[in-house]
């Protein structure tokens, strides 16, 4: 096990650049099995989870070929396999996006219920209600997700929710349904346009991703292509937060920055200014921020996924800054680890309440999920003295290369073994 060593209170100064969307990529390379020609998916990010949804797709049958760290080419037409069921890929959330693809290809698929991070319910019903509108039937046995049906045939689906995972699962399986498929109340997340461009890419015929309403009309089958994933606006916006909450100057290359809209939004309001370019922006700020109000929303509102890391940078923000998560119940776990730091944040029902305080401490904290072990990152880089951070595996399902990255801005943080004592002091003496 590993863990990251940080001492604080240096800015963060300097240029980074962002890899693929990790949530475009799990969609589209569970998409890419669904052509019986070969598919090449490029600017991939090399993190846990993308490793783990290829492992599984190797394991049914498809053909996986790693070209290189961030591009890899899939080939479905061998597939001899409709059940995935082991014990990796249960820690993912998105091997959910599996089925759509199985039972659009093969009419037929069973996959283990999802893991993935403990931020709260996360119910599949979205996805189960979709697959029934098209013909399938659904049940859940012994913990796996069975769905089977003689022929899909396109129909109308209202989802209740805004669900980026049941609009990008039934994207997938009315791809080769009968007739045309219209999903109304869809998400409109950046990685599902990116996800329906790329079906339309392999030949799918979807129209309205972005909006409220997808038409996606069936065809018979979808073919080769070649495919590159856009930037992640989740670790661009990790980045901006970061060298916001350090008083720090960096550029971050590589960003769609209108994707990025509610984050700089945000930034601008607190007192930071960011720069937009057509494929980066830069973040500076040379005081202390303010104080805001934020409420998580789906796109284009400001993303849950942003959450932990904007309350970490409030922390340390002039006056009373509030919170508020709409989207999962658990999502705020990480405040007591905040607390631990020095933090002055109480939680009312779904809402942190954040009074700022002038400097953080160092401390020991442990990474509760994905998200919040980035904002306990940006604590300890704004923190005096040396934090240390545990279970950074959650962290590595999401980030490539996240210390490295830090390090490049000028981050004083290294990761270590947490057995290893003997790093620890020689990391804290080499600083000192």
């Amino acid at each position: 096990m590993e863990q990251y060593i940080i001492k604080g209170g240096k800015a963060l100064h300097g240029e980074v650049t962002i890899g693929g969307a990790k949530n475009a990529a799990l969609g589209i390379l569970s998409a890419a099995i669904m052509a019986d020609d070969t598919v090449t998916v490029e600017n991939l990010p090399d993190i846990g989870d993308i490793n783990v949804l290829l492992q599984a797709i190797e394991k049914i049958g498809a053909k996986v070929e790693r070209i290189d760290k961030h591009s890899v080419k899939i080939n479905g037409s061998n597939i001899n396999s409709m059940s995935i069921d082991y014990e990796f890929i249960r820690k993912i959330r998105a091997s959910y996006y599996l089925l759509g693809a199985l039972l659009g290809k093969y009419k037929k698929a069973q996959v283990a219920l999802p893991g993935g991070c403990n931020i709260g319910s996360r119910p599949i019903d979205q996805h189960i209600k979709g697959f029934e509108a098209l013909g399938a039937s659904v049940k859940i046995e012994h913990g796996m997700i069975q769905a089977e049906a003689e022929e899909l045939k396109g129909n109308h689906i209202y989802l209740d929710i805004a669900s980026v995972g049941a609009t990008i699962n039934i994207m997938m399986a009315a791809c080769l349904a009968d007739g045309i498929t219209i999903i109304e109340n869809s998400a409109k997340e950046p990685h599902v346009v990116d996800a329906a461009n790329f079906l339309n890419s392999m030949g799918a015929s979807i129209k309205g991703a972005g909006t409220d309403v997808i038409r996606i009309k069936g065809v018979k089958s979808l073919s080769g292509s070649e495919y590159a994933i856009i930037p992640d606006q989740i670790e661009a916006g990790t980045f901006m937060f970061a060298a916001a909450a350090t008083k720090g100057d960096v550029l971050i290359k590589n960003v769609i920055p209108k994707h990025l809209e509610a984050i700089t939004a945000k930034l601008n309001e607190i007192g930071a200014s960011v720069e937009e370019y057509d494929d980066a922006v830069r973040v500076i700020a040379a005081g202390r921020l303010g104080h805001t109000h934020v409420k998580t929303l789906p796109y284009p509102g400001f993303p849950t996924d942003m959450q932990p890391q904007m309350t970490a940078a409030l922390t340390t923000s002039e006056g009373t800054s509030i919170v508020t998560e709409t989207m999962f119940e658990n999502r705020l776990k990480y405040v007591d680890e905040l607390s631990r730091m020095g933090a002055d944040i109480k939680v009312e029902g779904n809402s942190a309440v954040i009074v700022g305080v002038k400097g953080l401490t160092g401390a020991i904290v442990s990474a509760p999920d994905l998200r919040a072990g980035a904002a306990l990152v940006i604590a300890g880089l704004v923190a005096e003295g040396f934090t240390v951070v545990e279970q950074v595996e959650y962290i590595e399902r999401g980030y490539e290369n996240f210390e490295r990255k830090m390090q490049g801005l000028g981050a004083t943080m290294a990761k270590i073994d947490i057995e290893d004592e003997k790093a620890v002091q020689k990391f804290k003496l080499k600083v000192s």
